[in-house]
């Protein structure tokens, strides 16, 4: 009669594991490709984007203003944030 009851139990833990298992996954599978808990990026403004320094990428090194750029025509600026 014991052997029947500690199945019993036996399986009541693989069902526990198993359900947690399946519950961890789902839970990992929406995590990683949803933005559900990530903080909204920040849009820059023009009078911040004026003020970056940009670097030139030749032979030649020279700095400017961002601002430089669209003094006197348009210009198409592309930020991007690098960490660190």
């Amino acid at each position: 009669m014991s052997l029947l009851s500690d199945f019993g139990i036996f399986t009541m833990g693989m069902w526990s594991i198993g359900l947690g298992a399946i519950g961890a996954a789902v839970t990992g599978i929406v995590l990683a490709n949803t933005d559900l808990f990530l903080s909204k990026p920040e849009k820059a403004t023009l009078e911040f984007l004026e003020e970056i320094e940009l670097k030139t990428l030749g032979s030649e090194q020279r700095t400017l203003k961002a601002g430089e750029l669209w003094e006197k025509n348009g210009a198409v600026i592309m930020a991007v944030r690098r960490p660190g």
